[in-house]
C-alpha cells in the first residue's frame, strides 16, 4: 500500500505550511522544537527524564507536548498518576480524535498517552501514519517543545520517531551495557538512516567525572567508526528520592523541587531553551510531521 496519494500529500504539505504561518504570527519567534528522547536499552530513566524536563520547561514559561511513543507499554500517564479515558490506541483504531485523547499534566504540560498491553500498533503502517499527521494538524496548537518519549531499543517505531524529529536526545547511564547500547542505537541511525547529529544526557551519575567519562568514551569510538557529532547536554545526578517520587506518581521536580537533581533538570531545560539551532538544521516542525508520514522502514512495502 503506498504511503499516500500524490494529491493528498500535496494538500497536507499546504496545510502544514499554513499552520507554520499561524504559529509564526502568535508572537513567539521560535518554531516548535521537536526532540525524540531515546535510549539503547531500558532502565536508564528515559521516561522520568522526559517528564521532569517537560515540567521544568513549562515552569520556565514554555508550552510543552509529550508524545508517549511507547505504543505497547505506556508509561507517561502512569508516572504522572493520570488516568486517561482514551489513548493513542483509540486514535489509531478510529474511535477518537487527538483532541479527545490529549490530557493535561503538571504545570500545564499536555500529553498524548499511549496504551498498554495492546500489540495492534507496535508497528505503524501507512494508514496509521496518515491518521497521525492528520490528527496533529487538527490539534491546531503551537507548542514551544514537543518531547517524544520513544520506547527503548532499536525497533522500527524507535527508528521512525527518531528520524522524524528535529533533534535526537540519547539518554544513557555510566553502566557499560547502557553505553554500549547507546552507541549501537546511534550507529544504526547513522549508518542506515543517515542521522548525523545526536545530543547526549548521562543520567543517574554519582559525580561529574562519570558523565564526562561516558561522553569521552562515546565520542572516541564514534569519531573512529562513525561520521556523526555528539553534543553533550549535561548530566542528571542519581537521587534516592526519584524512587519515592515515582511511587507517589509525581515528577521529582514537584516532589522534591529543591534537590540537586531537580536543579539539574531545570538547568537542562534552560539549556534546551537557550541553545542555538544548528547551522544545518534538520528541519522545522513541518519536517517532523512530513517525516512521520513519509518514513518507510526497511521491511515496509
Amino acid at each position: 500500500m503506498p504511503d499516500t496519494h500524490p494529491n493528498t500529500q500535496h494538500d497536507q504539505v499546504d496545510t502544514l505550511r499554513s499552520l507554520n504561518s499561524t504559529s509564526a504570527s502568535t508572537g513567539n519567534n521560535s518554531l516548535t522544537r521537536v526532540y525524540a528522547i531515546t535510549s539503547g536499552k531500558g532502565g536508564v530513566g528515559k521516561t522520568a527524564l522526559t517528564v521532569n524536563t517537560a515540567v521544568s520547561l513549562a515552569r520556565q514559561g514554555k508550552s510543552v507536548l509529550i508524545i508517549d511513543a511507547d505504543l505497547g507499554l505506556a508509561n507517561i500517564d502512569i508516572v504522572l498518576g493520570l488516568t486517561p479515558r482514551y489513548n493513542l490506541n483509540h486514535f489509531f483504531s478510529g474511535e477518537q480524535e487527538l483532541d479527545a485523547i490529549l490530557i493535561e499534566g503538571p504545570s500545564g504540560v499536555k500529553i498524548l498517552p499511549a496504551g498498554s498491553g495492546i500489540q495492534s500498533f507496535i508497528r505503524l503502517d501507512s494508514e496509521h501514519k496518515m491518521r497521525l499527521i492528520d490528527g496533529l494538524e487538527q490539534l491546531n496548537r503551537h507548542f514551544d517543545f514537543v518531547l517524544i518519549d520513544t520506547e527503548a531499543g532499536i525497533s522500527e517505531n524507535v527508528v521512525y520517531f527518531n528520524t522524524a524529529a528535529q533533534e535526537i536526545l540519547v539518554v544513557t547511564t555510566p553502566e557499560p551495557t547502557a553505553i554500549t547500547d547507546a552507541y549501537a542505537l546511534m550507529k544504526l541511525l547513522s549508518t542506515r538512516y543517515h542521522e548525523k547529529r545526536f545530543n547526549l544526557v548521562v543520567n543517574q551519575i554519582e559525580n561529574d567525572h562519570d558523565a564526562l567519562d561516558v561522553y569521552r568514551k562515546l565520542t572516541m569510538v564514534a569519531s573512529r567508526y562513525l561520521d556523526i557529532s555528539i553534543d553533550f547536554l549535561g548530566s542528571i545526578p542519581s537521587d534516592r528520592q526519584m524512587g519515592q517520587a515515582v511511587r507517589k506518581q509525581q515528577p521529582l521536580v514537584v516532589f522534591d523541587p529543591d534537590s540537586a537533581t531537580s536543579n539539574a533538570f531545570a538547568e537542562l531545560a534552560e539549556l534546551l531553551i537557550n541553545c542555538q539551532p544548528s547551522r544545518e538544521p534538520k528541519g522545522s516542525v513541518q519536517f517532523f510531521w512530513q517525516n512521520l508520514l513519509n518514513f518507510k522502514g526497511e521491511n515496509q512495502p
